[in-house]
């Protein structure tokens, strides 16, 4: 296919704003999958996703457009067509569409960068009844970069509750663009697809690159099959590829054969070669996606790229957790499992861990909540494992008196107090939109999480919160109650921003008077205390009682900030006596608390893994 024949594009927008329904709509229409095999969200391939209506893993898919040549396409007589079309010498005929479908929620937002960055344009989907989102912003500000060429779509203009003018205005704020540039659609309905479709081919600048020179490919995605072998997501940007070549990753300096090459349609169909400007899949006889990083460079070993691609920066996860088996005699299938998602997910990292009270497991760094549950759900799902979870936490610069300097990820590896120069914790930029009757109540929920407000601006009837916050303040509950405040209208983006010196202490607990390292979080001192008392209150909802009075205590170094005490099962020895002198019942009832003290000494506490995510739901 020729270049001027080829758009490369990919789809962005807030959280169930509708992506993925276009996507079925372009496919349908296209004629790329057959009206018998068309399904709702049908390049959301994981059970989770068409469970829980969201897109987690970025989706390619190539489409064949037979473009119809308009009269104001022929005739360019107006000074409208000059500044909104992109390609005002396009012809009709039959277009090659590359469709990356992309995540909508803040904790994949590492896919979308990635997807941008093999492509030329994106279909900008705004909902026309929710209008811009907090995710919505981030996503332009990511496609503007790249200087990508933006569509703004409207979609769900069907519903009784879409406000087309109002939306209008934002998305003219937002973009700059005149209101004949928005398309109104409805993806569901199919309503005015087919117009996103022309636009596509007028707007989307076609791809740039030479056959004839040294090949260079960008992968943009990866996974590894069972049954294949590492399968990579490219984009050619130089040369060509042909099946059976020699190929090496530049980055790596792994080597490998294309075993076979070709494009999705949506299903995998093989092609003898790809050239400049197209996406596609290679089928590599790598055995692990390490040697084929995302954002590396595919050229081939006889006649390698000098140069190659700009890349993408490291992933670096900002949220942790301790995953243990619930049966040490599973940790090796549990580390087998992490292993093989971490190939198919590059911001997924772990490293083994070992726990006195829970025994060995790993210790997992995500992106955020969504991406752990998620990750959690495939581990208890595809690989049959029963686990326990951590309480999610953040990492931490501890800086020690000699000078030396610590990545701490758990609050359990915490160095002894005395050996501490100072603590910096992970601070982000936020941003949520809200209607403007709510500012109020999300002002102080950011105050209350230790936050700082530091900008207001108005996007027609919505306000714009920018904000400063400590991350691990946001970890627990902080959507759910933004939504609480909200009342379901707010929507939050943010962004790693710096790392701050805080007076932050570690806050263990006692279950019967042995520290449980798993339950160990850090916190800022001035909520120690409120934080212990919380913990130990629903710590001993939890905790089931024993033949024994079990205490559950928070402390600070060696000072104790709280106590719970859950009460014994008693049973009635005196029962079975009638009457008679009353030093026969003390002498029972003193052997019985001769016996609970000798339980006490040597009995267990079993904790149920409910205690060790107590902390996610605070009052």
């Amino acid at each position: 296919m020729k270049l001027d024949r080829i758009r490369n594009f990919c789809i962005i927008a807030h959280i169930d704003h509708g992506k993925s329904t276009l996507a079925d709509r372009m496919m349908e229409m296209t004629g790329t999958v057959a009206k018998r095999e068309m399904k709702s969200q049908l390049l959301d391939s994981m059970e989770l996703e068409r469970e829980k209506g969201i897109t987690i893993k970025l989706a390619p898919v190539r489409m064949k457009y037979d473009y119809q040549l308009e009269q104001s396409d022929i005739s360019h007589s107006s000074e409208r067509d000059r500044t909104a079309q992109t390609n005002l010498d396009c012809m009709g005929g039959m277009y090659d569409l590359n469709l990356i479908d992309t995540p909508g929620h803040v904790d994949f937002s590492y896919e979308v960068s990635r997807s941008l960055q093999a492509c030329e344009g994106a279909v900008l989907v705004v909902d026309a009844s929710q209008g811009i989102q907090a995710q919505t912003l981030a996503n332009v500000y990511l496609a503007m970069e790249q200087d990508l060429a933006i569509i703004p779509v409207l979609n769900k203009v069907d519903l009784p509750a879409a406000d087309v003018p109002r939306v209008s205005r934002q998305v003219i704020n937002l973009l700059g663009c005149r209101e004949d540039e928005i398309i109104q659609i409805s993806a569901k309905t199919g309503k005015n697809v087919d117009q996103v479709l022309a636009a596509i081919v007028k707007r989307v600048p076609a791809p740039t690159g030479n056959t004839h020179d040294k090949t260079r490919a960008l992968i943009f995605d990866s996974y590894y099959d069972d049954y294949r072998g590492v399968i990579l997501y490219v984009r050619i940007f130089s040369g060509e590829l042909k099946k059976g070549e020699e190929i090496k990753m530049m980055a790596t300096d792994s080597k490998g054969l294309a075993l076979e090459i070709g494009k999705l349609q949506p299903k995998m169909t093989p092609y003898d070669k790809m050239s400049a400007g197209e996406i596609g899949y290679i089928i590599t006889n790598l055995k692990t996606t390490r040697e084929a990083k995302v954002g590396d460079t595919v050229t081939l070993s006889k006649n390698p790229a000098s140069e190659p691609l700009p890349g993408y920066q490291n992933v670096q996860p900002f949220v942790y957790a301790g995953f243990f088996p619930v049966s040490n005699e599973d940790y090796q299938d549990l580390k087998d499992a992490v292993e093989k998602l971490s190939l198919s997910d590059s911001a997924l990292q772990f490293e083994p861990e070992n726990s006195p009270v829970l025994g060995f497991g790993v210790r997992i760094g995500f992106l955020g909540l969504l991406h752990m549950d998620i990750v959690r759900e495939r581990l208890e799902r595809e690989y049959d494992l029963d686990l326990v979870v951590t309480n999610p936490s953040t990492d931490y610069h501890v800086i020690l008196t000699t000078g030396e300097k610590l990545d701490i990820k758990s609050a359990a590896d915490l160095p002894d107090q005395t050996k501490i120069s100072e603590i910096r914790e992970p601070w982000i930029k936020g941003e949520i939109v809200v209607p403007k009757d709510y500012v109020g109540a999300v002002i102080q929920l950011i105050v209350s999480k230790r936050g700082l407000q530091k900008n207001l601006s108005y996007i027609d009837e919505r306000v714009l919160v920018s904000f400063e916050a400590p991350l691990a303040n946001l970890l627990t509950d902080f959507y759910d109650q933004l939504k609480s405040v909200t009342s379901g209208y707010g929507s939050f983006n943010y962004e790693l921003w710096d790392y701050l010196v805080e007076d932050l202490v570690r806050v263990d607990f006692y279950v019967a008077g042995e520290m449980v390292d798993a339950l160990s979080v850090m916190c800022h001192r001035s909520e120690s205390v409120r934080m212990g008392r919380e913990i130990t209150a629903k710590l001993k909802e939890v905790i089931p009682r024993q033949n024994f009075q079990v205490a559950i205590q928070a402390a600070i170094g060696g000072k104790f900030i709280a106590r719970e005490n859950i009460s014994a099962y008693r049973k009635d020895v005196t029962g079975y006596l009638y009457g008679g002198d009353v030093s026969r019942k003390k002498k029972l009832l003193a052997k019985q608390k001769r016996g609970k003290k000798r339980m006490k000494k040597f009995g267990n506490v079993e904790i149920p893994s409910e205690a060790f995510t107590v902390m996610l739901k605070r009052d």
